[in-house]
């Protein structure tokens, strides 16, 4: 529960320590005084939003710290366990908002997103505000309210989410089977042309050597007489050719006898020309010897030729890119089968995650119909008392009419009310004045408050629009919440007021250059005088005061 709230530099607030019981702790004050400050600063403890407005003038910063007893919420203990937030002692949430506009959040010291906050809050804390009755005007909250009420809240999480998936996977699906068509024809395609260059069958480095070949028979009588040529001057001039002139010139050498140095390494070099001139003839005469310039074998080169050109025209690239080309198609090619793969997956995924979702969604209802008849009983009886005594409440579950796979559900909440006998049951937004929602609305938020698992519960100013034997059934409707955990309610209504087991009043301070909101604890004679300021006005009287000390005397009895 929480046991401490600490207020400083907040909108009129300056300095504001409280600690806080458990049991129903009621808050009041005169207008203007700032009663609802101190939920609003609790409110951004649990990671409200907020903006450099909320800064007290002439402060820097305003810094709010709430702390919590976690001995009865084992949820909390567990979320901090976690994060590795936990610690032995109490635990903190502190919020910083700057003049400049900077929020800061932490969480037993620890700097946290606002997320967080948010997140461990919903379980230490269920605030009730006065403008809740407008929310009952919309589906939604019936749909919600019914779903807490049930304890159903994470499965109804879990049916939306399995809806999300089921439609993201439907929407993909839908995209690949909408391309199919235009798939089937591209493949075809892919596939005409891959079969053509298979069926060319391009060898490794076969262009470079066709082309070559190509170029020597294309060439051949020339090449020939080149080579003729030079074997001739290498060899066989009569009027002198290289081998003879080595010959000479080594036979002229090895007549000097004993040669070393230079001339030794010149006799050496000439020895080895010698020796590459005439391997270089033998090659040549080979290559003579072996050349067949057969015009059926260039013929069936360029058929050769002709047809790689071709198909890289057909593609529109060099002849050297066909072996690529073909790597390419047949990379597409199995990009497409794996999209056919795709829709076969999808379509399995698709069917799980319907029978997932309707597995889901039908436990769903069986827990809102078991909650909606109690929650309506109880609802009903709390209305009656609360000033309808012929009114009549009900909640009806209407089952979707779309095939589509609803996140809400396989039905529709809504909640129908009668405020007077003999007239039928309707949705509120048809026949619930103002007073009646309001009645309504506290009605709900009694009941399912006796169910939620939070400690800590908020109500401000809830009770706007109820007077009279009404108001004191109210405050001991909230007396008895109160009984069961920690109540803290803001009201201006002294049948509630009474009914508190602690009674905190906000007033200003009034200095000589500013002002300031203060929370006093009010003892017993106090809290008789401002509940009896609540009744009669500013002038307190014997009967106002005698009236009010019987209300604060019955109500706890």
């Amino acid at each position: 529960m929480l046991v401490h709230l600490s207020v400083h530099n907040y909108a009129i607030v300056e300095h504001l320590d409280l600690e806080l019981d458990r049991g129903m702790s009621v808050i009041t004050g005169e207008t203007g005084a700032g009663k609802s400050i101190m939920l609003d600063a609790l409110g951004l403890t649990l990671g409200d939003r907020a903006d450099s407005g909320v800064v007290r003038p002439g402060a820097d910063k305003a810094d709010i710290l709430a702390t919590f007893d976690l001995e009865d919420i084992p949820e909390a203990r567990t979320w901090l366990a976690e994060r590795d937030l936990d610690n032995d002692s109490p635990c903190i949430l502190r919020r910083v908002i700057t003049a400049e506009g900077r929020s800061r959040g932490y969480i037993n010291g620890s700097p946290c997103p606002l997320g967080d906050l948010k997140a461990l809050g919903e379980l230490l804390i269920d605030i009730h505000s006065q403008h809740e009755h407008q929310s009952l005007l919309k589906t939604d909250t019936h749909r919600r309210l019914l779903d807490e009420y049930a304890g159903a809240t994470d499965l109804a999480r879990q049916v939306s989410l399995a809806a999300q998936r089921w439609r993201q996977t439907r929407q993909e699906l839908e995209r690949l089977s909408n391309s199919g068509d235009e798939q089937r024809a591209r493949h075809q395609l892919l596939s005409y042309q891959l079969e053509e260059l298979e069926n060319l069958a391009l060898g490794e480095n076969e262009l470079e050597q066709l082309e070559l070949e190509h170029k020597n028979l294309t060439n051949a009588e020339s090449l020939l007489g080149i080579c003729r040529q030079v074997v001739e001057h290498c060899s066989e001039s009569d009027s002198g050719n290289v081998l003879s002139a080595l010959t000479v010139s080594l036979n002229r050498l090895s007549s000097i006898g004993n040669t070393s140095g230079a001339l030794a390494e010149a006799t050496n070099l000439l020895a080895s020309a010698q020796i590459q001139v005439e391997e270089a003839v033998g090659e040549l005469n080979r290559f003579v010897d072996h050349f067949d310039a057969d015009p059926a074998r260039l013929q069936q080169l360029e058929e050769r030729l002709d047809a790689i050109y071709t198909l890289a025209r057909k593609h529109r690239i060099q002849p050297t890119e066909v072996a690529a080309m073909q790597q390419k198609l047949l990379e597409e090619i199995e990009t497409l089968d794996a999209n056919d793969e795709s829709i076969e997956r999808l379509g399995d995924e698709l069917k799980s995650f319907a029978r997932h979702y309707h597995e889901k969604a039908r436990e769903l209802s069986e827990l809102r119909q078991q909650a909606a008849t109690s929650l309506a009983s109880a609802v009903e009886q709390e209305i009656q008392r609360l000033g309808m005594p012929g009114g009549r409440f009900t909640i009806e579950l209407h089952a979707n009419s779309s095939d589509e796979l609803q996140p809400n559900g396989l039905e529709q909440v809504e909640l129908l009310v009668s405020a007077n006998p003999g007239q039928p049951l309707k949705a509120l937004a048809k026949v619930a004045s103002g007073g009646e929602l309001s009645r309504i609305s506290l009605a709900i938020q009694v009941i399912t408050a006796q169910t939620s698992r939070v400690p800590t519960l908020v109500f401000d100013e809830v009770d706007v629009g109820i007077g009279g034997p009404t108001a004191e059934i109210v405050g001991q409707l909230l007396r008895r919440l109160g009984e069961r955990g920690q109540v803290l309610t803001v009201t201006h209504l002294p049948q509630v007021a009474a009914q508190g087991h602690q009674h905190l009043f906000v007033h200003k301070v009034r200095g000589s250059d500013a002002t300031h909101t203060a929370v006093s604890k009010l003892g017993k004679t106090e809290r008789i005088e401002e509940v009896a300021r609540m009744l009669g006005g500013i002038d307190l009287t014997k009967e106002s005061l005698a009236h009010a000390k019987k209300m604060v005397v019955t109500a706890k009895a």
